[in-house]
């Protein structure tokens, strides 16, 4: 069981990780329209397994609360949605299509604001592994191997554009290669981290595991809305943002109800 958590951990980092090595092989700058798919894809991939993954498994967990079962799924994904909402005031950083910082004032670099912005956003996604691995491992509820491996695989397949994403644009501002590699697999880093984090958390936890199911639902959904679901509309024939998205939706809602 301890093989398939770790397993199951890595796998998202993988997938930034391969992203961000086609800045080895691509020589141009990804085009803005297939960032605005990619950025619609991965939004996609989130609201699903937030939904799938995380709040069904949350309210079914509850189901002894009678008509109250929802109250765990609905408390624990608005703290999740206010502590996204903490993070994005309390550190610096630049998203890739704009040049006002967010966040307090700060004199980092450019390129680090960069990967701080896309840390933003993997954070919640690493927590979303872990808790999930935790109900497996805990026997937290109705969460088995194949359900956790379906949100591991979904989350590495969003995260394989996102990767590149942090990458390409960095070599084209004049960062070398290996900077630019080295510079998306720190963006993906923080997702074990996290993953590791709540799963210790929760061996002390589990009795309110619907709570940190929705939680790391509420984060992901704060990222979506946030900062995805503006930067796949933004400009002109934002529709292939919507399509991807529906892509990204029904591929990783597939891949849960098949696996899990």
């Amino acid at each position: 069981m301890l093989l398939k958590v770790i397993e199951g951990i890595a796998i998202p980092f993988v997938g930034t990780s391969l992203g961000a090595a086609c800045v080895f092989f691509m020589k141009k700058e990804l085009d803005q329209m297939v960032q605005r798919a990619l950025t619609g894809f991965a939004a996609g991939v989130m609201t699903a397994a937030s939904v799938w993954s995380l709040l069904i498994p949350a309210i079914d967990q509850s189901e002894k609360l009678g008509k109250l079962a929802f109250l765990p799924a609905a408390i624990g994904f608005m703290v999740g949605i206010f502590f996204l909402l903490a993070l994005d005031r309390l550190i610096p950083h630049l998203h890739m299509d704009t040049d006002k910082p967010e966040g307090p004032k700060s004199k980092l670099q450019r390129t680090t604001m960069l990967v701080l912005a896309v840390t933003l956003h993997n954070l919640p996604e690493g927590m979303a592994v872990g808790v999930v691995y935790a109900g497996l491992l805990y026997g937290g509820g109705n969460i088995t191997a194949a359900g956790a491996l379906a949100l591991a695989l979904g989350i590495a397949i969003q995260n394989f554009p996102e990767g590149a994403i942090i990458s390409m644009p960095l070599k084209a501002e004049g960062v070398s290669r290996s900077k630019a590699f080295g510079a998306g697999v720190l963006s993906g880093a923080v997702e074990p981290v996290g993953a590791v984090l709540v799963i210790f958390a929760a061996g002390i936890l589990v009795p309110i595991m619907p709570y940190l199911l929705s939680f790391a639902a509420g984060a992901m959904i704060y990222v979506v809305v946030e900062e995805l679901i503006p930067e796949m509309s933004a400009g002109e024939h934002s529709n292939i943002g919507t399509i991807m998205f529906a892509c990204g939706f029904t591929i990783m809602m597939i891949l849960d109800v098949a696996l899990g």
